[in-house]
């Protein structure tokens, strides 16, 4: 049996298996957490849907009204023009060819790819490369457009991408915990809004079934789905 740490374990204590309202759930993950570093604060929803069926998969981008509170290295597919908008947007690499071939021979230091349309069919040769790390420009997830300005300055300003895993569970991050409590609370509104905005036309019945916020070390704590809805509504 897992054992837990006595940090852990205490701060477990404090956490009732109740929901919460969002403005309950937000400071007492801020009051229960005990690691040293700024943790991350994640989200975990389970939806009411499918994942073997495609036309219930859930996908979709949110920008985080307050940000990650992630530096975030941005690589650009593109050329001519359309490159001289990236580099002046805040694009930390941009390239055609020159970037394909530098990827191959195993450079990876950024977190997110955007690639103009015109510039897949050399992208498509990292297929494998970029797939297997969820780095694959995709036009769901916005990463491929030629309306790089917007694009970068999203991403670089709290855009995050939401996917539906095997386990028709969705796993986001929306903070640190330094943040003030009403950042992460916008934060978390405005994710779930768009998750439930994203509810597709196959799923049948309950759809957003539950929702648990933790920070990277702390207990999951279980949040009120209406009552967040409705903040979000209000908002």
């Amino acid at each position: 049996m897992r054992k837990t740490g006595k940090k852990f374990a205490a701060a477990r204590q404090q956490v009732s298996e109740r929901p919460y309202t969002i403005e309950e759930a937000i400071p007492l993950l801020q009051k229960v957490k005990f690691a040293k570093f700024d943790e991350t604060v994640e989200i975990a929803m389970r939806l009411g849907v499918d994942p073997k069926h495609a036309d219930q998969m859930v996908r979709g981008t949110v920008v985080l009204p307050h940000g990650t509170g992630k530096s975030v290295r941005v690589a650009v597919f593109a050329q001519g023009d359309k490159a001289q908008e990236a580099l002046r947007a805040g694009a930390d690499e941009v390239g055609g060819e020159d970037l394909v071939k530098k990827i191959e021979a195993g450079w990876l230091e950024f977190d997110v790819a955007l690639a103009t349309p015109d510039s897949m069919g050399l992208v498509g040769r990292l297929g494998k490369i970029l797939g297997r790390r969820g780095l694959m420009p995709n036009p769901k997830a916005g990463t491929i457009t030629f309306d790089l300005e917007r694009a970068i300055k999203e991403v670089k300003g709290g855009r995050v991408e939401f996917k539906l895993d095997k386990s028709a569970i969705i796993h986001v991050a929306v903070g640190k915990s330094s943040f003030e409590a009403d950042a992460l609370v916008g934060n978390l509104a405005a994710l779930v809004d768009s998750v439930n905005r994203a509810r597709p036309a196959g799923a049948k019945g309950q759809y957003l079934k539950s929702l648990t916020i933790a920070s990277t070390m702390g207990p999951g704590i279980r949040v009120d789905i209406p009552q967040t809805l409705a903040a979000a509504a209000a908002a």
